[in-house]
């Protein structure tokens, strides 16, 4: 039986803060800190405190509310190990197999890569939800910033073996956009055609296209979709490795 609320809302420009929250023990925790206002705004909405933040990287975009979330209630900061230098007033490093505690929730933090050198998503089993950050979004994925393609394309890799029906929280907003980045890539996709159908009525009404989930991604996502022949052919790489396939498209879609 799942133990937790999962409660999404946007902050900045265009990124998803997200609150996870166990009824049973009041525990709640916010994945990331993009500002602290839209996040205080939140709690107060759902009647909640905030015992913890989850931090999958050290982005400004995803940190820069911890500082005020802290001092105001004192929370606990867990996030990468490997990124512990960048990360304001984090309490607990984690690394690849480590488990978070939130009340009687249990995650799993994986070692997602790439975006960052040091980039966690957190996979809480019993709830079918993974947290990815910047690493694995909406029909898409994160730039690499800090990584390359084969280091990406294993953290990609990770999330995809997840089970299909885990509900993917992203750290953005960005499908609609992707949706027509992908189209030019395998435009004959049928799930893809559908999925961006879908993503264009959200748009137009104002309504967020996230969660997502892995199966959807598998069907949809050209970063997730290196072994795809269609893909393979469109780019002239048939029969080549994955992540080289991989490292194609996101130059494409640096480009596009």
């Amino acid at each position: 039986m799942a133990k937790l609320e999962i409660y999404q809302f946007p902050t900045r420009a265009d990124n998803y803060g997200v609150l996870i929250h166990d009824a049973e023990t009041g525990a709640t925790a916010a994945i990331d800190a993009p500002e602290a206002e839209p996040i205080f705004a939140a709690l107060e909405d759902k009647g909640w405190n905030l015992t913890d933040i989850l931090v999958t990287h050290h982005h400004a975009d995803h940190t820069a509310g911890i500082g005020p979330l802290k001092k105001k209630t004192g929370c606990t900061v867990t996030g990468p190990a490997r990124e512990a230098g960048s990360i304001p007033g984090l309490d607990v490093e984690v690394k690849e197999g480590d488990t978070v505690d939130i009340g009687g929730a249990k995650g799993s933090v994986i070692e997602t890569p790439g975006h960052t050198r040091g980039h966690v998503s957190y996979y809480f089993p019993d709830e079918a939800a993974v947290f990815v950050g910047d690493t694995l979004f909406s029909v898409g994925c994160g730039k690499l910033l800090e990584g390359d393609a084969p280091t990406m394309w294993s953290s990609l890799s990770k999330l995809a073996a997840l089970p299909p029906e885990t509900d993917v929280y992203c750290g953005h907003e960005y499908t609609g956009a992707n949706c027509r980045f992908a189209l030019t890539v395998e435009p004959e996709n049928e799930a893809l055609k559908a999925r961006a159908a879908e993503v264009a009525e959200n748009d137009a009404k104002g309504a967020p296209s996230l969660p997502t989930t892995i199966g959807q991604e598998l069907a949809t996502n050209p970063f997730l979709r290196a072994s795809s022949p269609a893909i393979q052919q469109r780019l002239g790489l048939e029969g080549q490795p994955l992540d080289v396939v991989f490292g194609e498209v996101r130059k494409r879609k640096d480009r596009f």
